[in-house]
């Protein structure tokens, strides 16, 4: 049997796209290796977001051609953001590779594959055409599933170049989306995770006759019976809308938890980025939603550094993380990418300047996030248990509702809902002991 190994860079986009490539391959009979080494199909599916992931796939390639010269006939297949960024040069840079295909191609490496057999084409380069979420799924956990629900944005944000690498906002109908996720619960899946490149903004490119918009998403998706925990990533400041906010309130399954991205505390830098909101604007936001969900766990994504920015910019946003009170935050150095507005900014950060900022940022969060954390000892939490504990393999691991790590103590088994009482924590995990099952 051909075997194959994914490696996969960047966001929970990805990590979907790479279980709908893994399904793909094995629906064509080809297994799946243990690691790079035994695989006959080495596929890398590839981010450009930042620079740091293209430095990280420059040496897994240095690899990947070594391991060609040693064996012609293994194929090796790029895809993801990075090839569709690259797609004009990626063959002239790493002539060894096989394939190439944009995060809206998957379908091509199968087809090429079993087109070819051993014999892949080379040179071949799909792009944006259709949705992952079509193709079979190989899940990484049995009773977790990411649901794509759309491909693509149309927001024009200065720094980013996920609308040239995914193209523009398509939405996926919504009858195709509830039968996927009556499929998965029929299938074991207690926990799903919308997906979208701006979720709030789903439904609203589709054909009058379906149209609706993403509140109502959620409560259809609230009505599937054997779903017991609703998650969606990313939305929009902009486009998050009262009646979404009512539907989280509301809907049994939707989690208490909200990724909301902020970028930056300042208003004249969220203009510079073209985000199109204010701070006060972001601000009026998180209070409607704390007082519509008061139990409401928020996280975010910081970029510190963006062209112009400040010291008096920068302090607005560390004056932001501690009016809001953050959960969790993703934070992120300020990287050009070729191609997108802010590159040619005048007023570049100095590297210098943006490690000092970011040392203070992750500071600031962390001592926040740490007293939110500490303030729910003692609770009774619910939790989904995921296996182990990364750390000590004498405890368990799994999540609130909230989407806080939880190391615990007790017996249960992955996928199983239990409540747990709560005795420590730091500023990333709680950890504690298990009290009883929940019941069905």
């Amino acid at each position: 049997m051909r075997r194959y190994h994914v490696t996969t860079f960047g966001c929970q986009m990805n990590a979907h796209d790479s279980e709908r490539i893994k399904g793909m391959l094995e629906s064509l009979g080809i297994g799946e290796a243990v690691g790079p080494e035994e695989a006959d199909i080495l596929v890398f599916n590839t981010c450009t977001i930042r620079e740091k992931p293209d430095t990280r796939l420059a040496a897994y390639l240095g690899d990947a051609a070594a391991r060609k010269r040693r064996e012609p006939d293994v194929v090796v297949a790029v895809g993801g953001c990075y090839a569709e960024a690259q797609r004009d040069l990626i063959f002239e840079r790493y002539p060894f590779i096989d394939v190439a295909f944009g995060p809206g191609s998957i379908p091509h490496l199968g087809e090429w594959i079993e087109a070819g057999g051993h014999a892949v084409p080379r040179g071949r380069f799909g792009t944006h055409e259709t949705f992952a979420g079509t193709l079979p799924m190989h899940r990484e956990r049995r009773f977790s599933a990411w649901v794509q629900v759309s491909m693509g944005c149309n927001s024009k944000c200065a720094y980013c170049i996920v609308p040239a690498v995914r193209g523009r906002e398509q939405s996926r109908r919504p009858g195709e989306i509830v039968a996927e996720l009556e499929a998965l619960a029929r299938d074991g899946v207690k926990e799903v995770t919308l997906l979208g490149q701006n979720v709030n903004s789903w439904g609203r490119d589709l054909a009058p006759e379906i149209r609706t918009e993403f509140g109502e998403l959620l409560r259809a998706c609230d009505a599937v019976e054997g779903i017991e925990r609703i998650r969606f990533t990313s939305p929009h400041p902009k486009d998050f809308r009262d009646p979404v906010i009512a539907a989280i309130a509301e809907c049994r399954a939707v989690c208490e938890h909200v990724h909301l991205p902020l970028q930056s505390g300042s208003t004249r830098i969220l203009k510079a980025m073209r985000r199109t909101y204010s701070r006060e604007k972001y601000l009026s936001l998180v209070e409607r939603l704390r007082s519509a969900i008061p139990d409401l766990a928020l996280g975010t994504d910081i970029i510190v550094g963006f062209p112009g920015e400040t010291e008096h910019d920068f302090e607005d946003t560390l004056e932001v993380i501690e009016e809001v009170g953050f959960d969790s935050a993703f934070t992120f150095v300020y990287s050009p990418r070729a191609g997108t507005e802010a590159a040619t900014m005048p007023d570049q950060v100095s590297e210098d300047v943006k490690r000092e900022r970011m040392e203070r940022l992750v500071a600031v969060v962390q001592r926040g996030a740490a007293a939110r954390n500490a303030a729910r000892v003692g609770r009774l939490e619910e939790i989904l248990v995921e296996g182990p504990s990364r750390t000590d393999e004498r405890l368990l691991r799994g999540r609130t509702r909230r989407n806080t790590t939880v190391n615990f103590t007790g017996t249960a088994t992955a996928g199983d809902l239990v409540h747990v009482t709560i005795e420590g924590s730091t500023s990333t995990t709680l950890r504690g002991r298990v009290a009883s099952l929940v019941a069905a």
